[in-house]
């Protein structure tokens, strides 16, 4: 085991050399994909995200780097589709 746990995904993923997207790009890749934790949604993924970010900006206007934040949550999540586990 590796004593610097995530080393081997940093140096697999972390020079972006995988592929290059923009993040509206990721944002549609994710409606490709059905989220474990919430496979009986019936809209796409995307949605989400911007539910997120709308709700955050409703709640708290003068934070815009929550609402980014909220927007990028789960972004991540498009990993699957290049071979990593949910």
């Amino acid at each position: 085991v590796s004593p610097h746990p995530g080393c081997s995904q940093r140096a697999q993923y972390g020079t972006c050399s995988q592929r290059r997207m923009s993040v509206m790009e990721v944002l549609e890749l994710l409606d490709q994909l059905v989220d474990e934790s919430d496979p009986d949604v019936d809209f796409p993924n995307s949605f989400h995200a911007f539910q997120t970010a709308e709700g955050i900006r409703r709640a708290h206007p003068d934070k815009d780097w929550f609402h980014l934040v909220g927007l990028l949550h789960d972004l991540g999540k498009v990993l699957v589709l290049f071979g990593e586990p949910q």
